[in-house]
């Protein structure tokens, strides 16, 4: 790709376009710094603008009945923020709260909706994309039914280094319970079982993944299927 993003690291979805479609769409892009726990939209509020996350990291948070959530997606450097609005639903269908800070490139939707008229080979990316998404969905759904808090925050650790491209990042219980849905002793009694086992490092909110092949082991086969569906996809 002839066109060197000044960010951290490119975005996956943008970097297997064609240049010219690449460089087209980043032509109307603005480079974007998002801090920790910003909320980009909530769930039933107009979505504004898409997000290329380069730097950065998006939960997709869905509340249950005001008062409880339960993180349903993650949006990292491999995918899109806002894909609702290639449907023609600009209403957000879950709350995006920046999980990890960094950077982003961002357009608005009017402009990404005109590119994707005028880009047969965008719009079957993103298309692609969105299959991704959903299957993804349905993996999480069946992951918090079925297995066990310990394979899952495993699975979730697995999901942000991959998206925070490093080994430490910072975590506390109480967000690690907000985002898994289980109440903050489950999540100590996980994290305390991963310890034991040499697994991950724990300290004043810094998680630290010492060894990343057992910890895939110790996750739930939903990590696995995940990345299975979106390298077929993808490619």
């Amino acid at each position: 790709m002839n066109f060197t993003p000044p960010m951290q690291m490119p975005n996956q979805f943008l970097a297997a376009l064609p240049d010219d479609d690449c460089n087209g769409l980043l032509a109307h892009c603005v480079a974007v710094e998002l801090a920790f726990t910003d909320v980009l939209y909530r769930s039933g509020e107009r979505i504004a603008y898409i997000y290329f996350p380069t730097g950065s990291f998006i939960s997709l948070v869905m509340a249950i009945e005001g008062h409880a959530n339960l993180e349903v997606g993650l949006v990292g450097n491999e995918g899109v923020l806002g894909i609702t609005t290639a449907l023609g639903v600009d209403t957000a269908p879950f709350e995006a709260l920046v999980q990890g800070a960094g950077s982003a490139w961002r357009i608005s939707v009017p402009t990404f909706l005109q590119a994707l008229q005028s880009s047969p080979t965008l719009t079957l990316q993103l298309h692609r994309y969105i299959y991704v998404s959903l299957s993804q969905l349905a993996q999480t759904a069946a992951c918090t039914r079925f297995h066990l808090v310990e394979a899952r925050l495993a699975r979730w650790l697995l999901m942000t280094q991959d998206r925070a491209h490093s080994a430490q990042f910072h975590i506390t219980h109480v967000f690690l319970a907000y985002m898994l849905g289980v109440r903050r002793v489950g999540i100590t009694k996980a994290a305390n079982a991963l310890l034991k086992k040499n697994l991950i490092s724990y300290t004043r909110g810094a998680v630290t993944i010492l060894d990343r092949a057992g910890l895939e082991r110790a996750a739930c086969s939903c990590y696995a299927s995940d990345n299975a569906c979106y390298q077929l996809i993808m490619g």
